[in-house]
């Protein structure tokens, strides 16, 4: 796997990945960046989320849920100092549908945090992770 970061201007750059997929990024305007797009930070985050929903969306369609709707929120705290990584990350899963089983749930966000998302298991061990989830029935 690889990627490049390619300098646009101020401090936005261009990464693409090895699928040839490209984000842009973008600094503080107090720092010289225009807050045209995400920081590298944000992203740190958004991998986080966007690897365990693929696990859990997954699973569940393997259980044969009848998912109408899911959403992760992924809040991160870091250190006040420098290099100010992230200290505290929850993720909090949201999964609508009918008849949804909150056993079914469980097993797949356990089973994403536990043995599948390999952002999750990257950032272990650096941050706190925790998590939790809720299911809405409709």
């Amino acid at each position: 796997m690889n990627a490049t970061v390619k300098y646009v201007d101020g401090l936005r750059f261009v990464a693409e990945g090895a699928t040839g997929h490209s984000v842009v990024m973008d600094g503080d305007p107090e720092f010289g960046g225009e807050d045209s797009a995400p920081r590298p930070t944000e992203f740190v985050l958004m991998g986080l989320g966007g690897c365990t929903a693929m696990d859990v969306i997954s699973i569940l369609r393997k259980k044969r849920q009848e998912i109408s709707g899911f959403e992760i929120e992924v809040r991160g705290k870091r250190a006040d100092t420098h290099p100010k990584k992230f200290t505290d990350i929850n993720i909090h899963y949201t999964v609508r549908g009918r008849n949804v089983s909150e056993d079914a749930v469980k097993k797949a966000v356990t089973l994403s945090m536990e043995r599948y998302c390999s952002v999750k298991a990257t950032l272990e061990g650096v941050a706190k992770i925790t998590y939790s989830y809720e299911v809405i029935q409709e």
